[in-house]
């Protein structure tokens, strides 16, 4: 299949990403940029896929883009939309009214039947056959050549197939038009068409440059070119999520949040940067102290560890109660009571709080918590050659002025 020539980019849902930059600025948590774009990838309901037009030199689109607004669907021509509006939407704008008529004479003992939608066609070699097979075709398996269409058509000698084609040859339908001034009647499917055009097209079909569509709805599309090439745009990002992550860094800086790598290479995002705390120069109170030489002395540890040493639970504490750090509502759910936290508890954990919120401490998506770093020591710049003292020059002598005999001498 030929994709069309489009621009597509899949961007991250906005009240997702709201949503996650909250619980980030809530929590202090440092999570890894590449995992949320694969997160968000995983389901279609967390990202948007928008489509754009590409023009050509002459400023003319390389592909045109149509939307139907009626259930937001993508089409590449106007055609494929008016035809989805009459297949979809028919009764929004037309009712069909049957009418009494001759049946067909003669004797049938067969009848042609579609082998894809089970719609009874009629004997081959009566008069409108030809032309319902290919409105058949333009209607609603377009997206097949008609002659593989065609090979799926089977004859069927059952008789009450045969009874039911021509109980249905027996009316004659005819469409009242809705939601028009004055009553009108239409004799056939075409003059239906002709009537939709030219009066309800221009209010139900547009030519957009851009479309963007939830997740879901992408992957539901209707147009078959268009729903291989946002899968195609969904398999490239899986597999690297590049474009996704860099559109996420837009959302999550604007919203205030920061990033930074971890041993320079993966990219973080949390509440502020990695921000040393020098305790040799900066004034704090001993609980942070506490928490610092903690961590340094403990490796790999984690909330949990840090307040069971800096702040025992009460001897009366039970034995199955939850953590303090662990919420009421998932306590409940899990069947614990939530531990009650003291005086000590809540004090480590403000401290803690506090040092996470100035990048003193990082504690990331698993748990773990770590020092910043202190920054690499500048280089020390080489001093100045020092200039040398002046070497006195001595003027050079002649060999007169050296000569004894010579009354011009020096003595």
């Amino acid at each position: 299949m030929v994709l069309p020539e489009l621009e597509l980019a899949i961007l991250p849902d906005e009240k997702g990403v709201e949503s996650l930059a909250r619980h980030i600025k809530h929590t202090g948590l440092a999570y890894p940029l590449f995992e949320i774009g694969h997160l968000i990838l995983k389901k279609p309901e967390r990202y948007n896929v928008r489509f754009s037009v590409i023009n050509k030199p002459d400023g003319q689109p390389a592909q045109p883009l149509f939307v139907c607004s009626l259930d937001e669907t993508l089409w590449l021509s106007e055609n494929e939309a008016v035809d989805h509006v009459l297949s979809r939407h028919f009764s929004t704008f037309y009712q069909t009214e049957r009418i009494a008529t001759d049946p067909p004479r003669g004797v049938f003992t067969f009848v042609a039947q579609c082998g894809m939608s089970g719609t009874i066609l009629g004997p081959p070699n009566y008069h409108d056959y030809q032309s319902k097979l290919h409105k058949l075709h333009a209607e609603r398996f377009s997206h097949i050549p008609f002659e593989v269409y065609k090979a799926r058509v089977k004859i069927v000698r059952d008789e009450a197939v045969v009874k039911q084609w021509q109980e249905d040859q027996s009316w004659r339908a005819q469409y009242i038009c809705l939601n028009v001034p004055e009553t009108l009647k239409l004799g056939s499917r075409e003059e239906v068409e002709k009537h939709f055009r030219e009066v309800h097209l221009a209010h139900v079909i547009q030519s957009v440059p851009f479309f963007a569509l939830s997740g879901v709805a992408a992957r539901a599309l209707p147009s078959q070119p268009l729903h291989a090439l946002a899968r195609r745009a969904w398999e490239e990002q899986r597999r690297f999520p590049l474009k996704v992550v860099n559109a996420l860094s837009q959302m999550f800086s604007s919203l205030g949040l920061q990033f930074f790598k971890v041993n320079k290479t993966v990219t973080h995002v949390a509440v502020s940067r990695p921000h040393y705390l020098d305790l040799n120069v900066t004034p704090v109170s001993e609980g942070i102290k506490s928490i610092i030489h903690f961590i340094n002395l403990n490796p790999n540890t984690n909330r949990r560890k840090l307040i069971e040493a800096l702040a025992p639970p009460s001897p009366n504490t039970p034995a199955d109660a939850a953590p303090v750090t662990l919420d009421a509502t998932v306590a409940q759910a899990v069947g614990v009571e939530p531990a009650q936290p003291t005086a000590e508890m809540t004090a480590v954990i403000r401290d803690l709080h506090w040092l996470i919120h100035q990048g003193h401490v990082i504690e990331f998506a698993n748990g773990m918590l770590e020092i910043a770093k202190p920054p690499p020591p500048k280089p020390v710049r080489a001093p100045d050659k020092a200039l040398a003292p002046e070497e006195t020059i001595e003027e050079p002598t002649t060999k007169a002025e050296t000569d004894p005999g010579n009354p011009t001498s020096r003595r």
